[in-house]
């Protein structure tokens, strides 16, 4: 009834805007195009019967289409092309569908609305239910013969051999789809042949639910024919060579295994047709979820349901199944586990292989690795070093296959992840490891690529496995990381190691107020503790009695007979002593320490002493110009772990006026470059740094960032004073250091255990930690801290000390006038001089005036006032006034 030569498009029209469909009128001129400017509109807005009286009138030839998806009510098209249907795909798939439990669904689909297109291919439409309709879908394809090309496709594969042509088999038209329908005919498809009805019409398609048409449309992908690049976790890998005879255990599983012994609690088989079985996973009743046997070139399972364990549409061989199923993954750790157990099983022959021989295990201390690159080199097994911290300790080496580069790349990355390195850490320039100086001091050491190569010498066993030509099986051969591999492991951006983020000689209290006590790395903090001192053992409870003993020790006995100048250069010099026990809870910066007497044998270095043996002191000579002082600062940073830096012996009466200082103690971080290198590094400032020597000042903005702490023997000869309270203090410390250390942390473990309170102190950049040592104070009751600041940055500050005399004599001999700069350089006995000792001329006095206005010099401060009617500046002095009285301080 199709056929004719004039068919009644109209009434066909109205047969399917009736069924709900929305149409399209195409061309007659074989290009199966739209008949419309655009029908874009139409995915979304059905066509209406006016529109459908104009395009089907019968004024000119056309075709008729209908727009597949939610427009016309959900419905899709599955069309089988004339090939497929000719290759017999279509009664492969019905006998499929047959034995899944969906062949009443199929003949529904069959014997609902059937369109034969003109190259004999067969288009079914369905109706969706609860789910959207999916765009247009390719199910299955084949290459194409080679009496199938095209002259074009012929050309192609003349000019590119390897080119694959593809003939898709099965697809579907929906969402955003349209596709021809009868009675389409004559010149509409390039043929000249007609569409026709096979079977039922609009009125007759049959609705699923989304799981029968999911069903349906896996059916139809397991026809698929079209060979399918294997993903690299699952396809065969190239593999070493076995000595005749053997084979592996993978490889002897798969031959000997079938595929029920495999997936069988996971599928059942629901037919087999030719070589190719199908399954359906266990719980379901209808549709196939899985294939086996159905690739040419190897037998694999391809499962379509992604609701199984295994990846939907990736091809798994018998062993890559098996290890899926039994070690959770596919990834070369899981083959190599299941290659292991079936070996166990009795799978595969056992490989010769002469195994490395026994390496001895290093001795618990760490080295510097040297000793992996002297063959000679074994070390004792008993040695014993008692004197060494509790370090984070392997019990045993890992060994590490590194015959691949990559492989062991990746394999050193999972003994650093599993905490299999001893004293290997990282910070922000790489790996890194904590050893001791000949004197004892922590010391932090930057791998390059030597200290690498020859650390893991040292504690990893690593080993190349090679061909022997006598066995004809293989063998393990003792190999160190070559140097380039090294330099990769290093090149990266991060590593799965612990960071270190500094390194203390004593108990320090956490930033929850909590103790470390350990030696060794501490995670919580990232720190690693290095004691100077054996550690005494703490009381679990800290008492009055205990903290009034540690106040009397370090108070009574070891600083009892310094000449502080007065109270406050003690309570100074206590505050300097807490520092490294409270850095890591005080965030931020720390002032810079100087200790300064009037004479020689004054003490200072003495008390700079102290510092070294309870915590252990870096050392550094004071450099004379600002590039040397960077450099020394840098370096030290960079490897010296002690937690204090001092500069010693300064020059007498010199003038500390230094930026680079003023940088370093107002920076949590500091960063340079270090020397002989090209890379720029940053470090934390964790130190304290510390200042000796007799009649110090300071000048610019060092005054304000100084602790000071002043000793004055007052006496002619003081390196004769004799009668101290705990004798010689150097021998007196050396037998007492453990003491000082538990004493300075009880006194601080008793302010925390008193609520940590703190006593608000402004100190520029170092309020935080200025009030934190002030609460300190306060609960120990010990006086004078901070008190003498004011006093000490007038009478120690050459600088403020200059400009206060000057605008002291300024005020007095010209008043509150503005003047200019040729004035003020009539006060020839009071104006700051140049380091010769002139006078600066008009225009550098002007300067310095420019750099100091609205700063105060005790009670005085320089006002720029700008005269417009001679067009310059000029200057007065302008006391305080307090702003409660109104008057001028005096």
């Amino acid at each position: 009834m199709s056929d004719a030569q004039t068919p009644d498009l109209r009434a066909y029209a109205r047969e399917m805007h009736d069924a709900g469909l929305c149409l399209l009128p195409i061309k007659a001129d074989g290009s199966k195009a739209p008949d419309v400017r655009s029908w874009t509109p139409y995915k979304a807005q059905r066509s209406t019967p006016t529109e459908h009286d104009q395009w089907f009138d019968g004024n000119r030839p056309r075709g008729i289409a209908v727009v597949y998806g939610a427009v016309s009510g959900n419905i899709e098209m599955i069309e089988f092309e004339g090939h497929a249907v000719a290759d017999g795909l279509l009664d492969e798939v019905t006998e499929i569908m047959e034995a899944s439990g969906l062949g009443e669904e199929w003949a529904s689909l069959l014997n609902g609305w059937t369109t034969e297109s003109p190259s004999g291919g067969r288009h079914f439409r369905s109706r969706t239910e609860g789910a959207a309709v999916a765009a247009n879908t390719k199910l299955a394809s084949r290459l194409a013969r080679e009496d199938e090309y095209t002259a074009e496709e012929r050309q192609r594969v003349a000019q590119k051999p390897n080119t694959k042509i593809v003939r898709a088999q099965i697809e579907t038209r929906g969402e955003g789809g349209y596709g021809l329908v009868e009675p389409s005919c004559g010149t509409v498809h390039a043929s000249g042949r007609p569409y026709l009805r096979l079977a039922g019409g609009p009125a007759n398609i049959p609705t699923f639910d989304a799981d029968t048409l999911s069903a349906i449309h896996a059916v139809c992908r397991m026809v698929d024919t079209l060979p399918r690049e294997e993903k690299g976790k699952t396809a065969p890998r190239p593999r070493r060579e076995l000595p005749a005879g053997s084979i592996r255990p993978g490889e002897d599983f798969e031959n000997k295994v079938d595929w029920t012994q495999i997936i069988g609690d996971e599928f059942d088989p629901v037919t087999t047709r030719g070589n190719t079985t199908y399954w359906r996973r266990k719980g379901k009743t209808k549709g196939i979820s899985a294939t086996t046997g159905h690739a040419a070139d190897r037998d694999r399972l391809y499962v379509f349901s992604t609701a199984t364990t295994f990846e939907a549409e990736v091809p798994y061989d018998k062993f890559a199944a098996y290890t899926h199923l039994t070690q959770g993954g596919t990834a070369t750790e899981h083959f190599k586990r299941a290659a292991a157990e079936l070996r166990g099983q009795g799978y595969g022959s056992e490989p010769p292989r002469q195994r490395l021989r026994s390496v001895p295990q290093q001795a618990g201390h760490f080295t510097d690795g040297s000793s992996a690159l002297d063959p000679a080199s074994v070390p004792d097994e008993q040695e014993a070093h008692e004197d060494t911290p509790d370090l984070r300790l392997v019990t045993s080496k890992p060994e590490l296959d590194i015959t691949n580069e990559a492989e062991a790349i990746e394999g050193l990355l999972a003994i650093m992840h599993a905490d299999q390195l001893p004293d290997l850490y990282k910070r922000s320039n790489g790996p890194c490891w904590v050893y001791e100086d000949d004197q004892g001091s922590p010391l932090v050491k930057q791998l390059g690529t030597d200290n690498l190569r020859a650390y893991l010498g040292d504690n990893v066993t690593t080993y190349q496995v090679v061909r022997d030509p006598f066995t004809e099986g293989t063998k393990e051969v003792r190999e160190l990381f070559m140097p380039k591999t090294c330099a990769t492991i290093l090149g990266r951006k991060d590593w799965p190691l612990q960071p270190l983020r500094g390194i203390v000689t004593s108990p320090v209290v956490r930033p929850d107020g909590s103790l470390v006590q350990a030696p060794g790395y501490d995670r919580g903090t990232g720190l690693y503790m290095h004691p100077r001192v054996p550690l005494r053992r703490l009381q679990p409870q800290v008492s009055e009695e205990s903290v009034e003993r540690a106040k009397y020790i370090v108070l009574k006995q070891m600083l009892a007979d310094f000449p502080f100048v007065d109270a406050s250069d003690r309570a100074q010099y206590l505050g300097a002593l807490f520092s490294p026990i409270v850095r890591p809870y005080v965030p931020g910066p720390t002032p810079l320490v100087v200790i300064t007497g009037t004479s020689q044998a004054s003490g200072k270095t003495l008390l700079k002493d102290v510092f070294g043996r309870l915590y252990g002191l870096g050392e550094t000579p004071w450099a004379e110009n600002d590039a040397e002082l960077r450099k020394a600062i840098t370096a030290k940073l960079w490897d010296c772990g002690d937690p204090v830096i001092a500069m010693d012996n300064l020059p007498n009466g010199h003038i500390i006026k230094s930026p680079i200082l003023s940088s370093l103690v107002t920076s949590a971080t500091w960063s340079d470059r270090l020397l002989g290198s090209t890379s720029s590094v940053s470090m934390p400032n964790d130190r304290l740094w510390i200042l000796t020597g007799n009649n110090l000042r300071t000048g610019g903005d060092n005054g304000r960032r100084t602790l000071w702490v002043r000793l004055d023997p007052d006496c002619p000869n003081p390196d004769q004073r004799d009668n101290f309270t705990v004798g010689d203090l150097r021998i007196w410390l050396a037998e007492n250091a453990s003491t000082i250390v538990a004493a300075l942390v009880t006194m601080i473990r008793g302010w925390l255990a008193d609520g940590a309170k703190t006593v608000n102190t402004r100190m520029g950049d170092y309020s935080q930690w200025a009030s934190v040592i002030a609460g300190i104070m306060a609960y120990l009751k010990v006086p004078g801290w901070l008190a003498n600041r004011g006093e000490a940055s007038t009478v120690l500050d050459d600088e403020a000390q200059e400009w206060a005399a000057f605008l002291t004599d300024w005020h007095q001999k010209i008043g509150a006038e503005p003047v200019t700069t040729k004035a003020l350089l009539g006060l020839k006995d009071s104006v700051p001089q140049l380091h010769n000792g002139d006078l600066p001329s008009g225009k550098q006095l002007g300067h310095w005036l420019k750099a100091r206005q609205g700063r105060y010099f005790e009670d005085l401060k320089v006002v720029l006032v700008y005269d417009s009617h001679r067009k310059q500046n000029t200057w007065r002095v302008e006391r305080h006034v307090d702003k409660d009285t109104g008057r001028a301080e005096r």
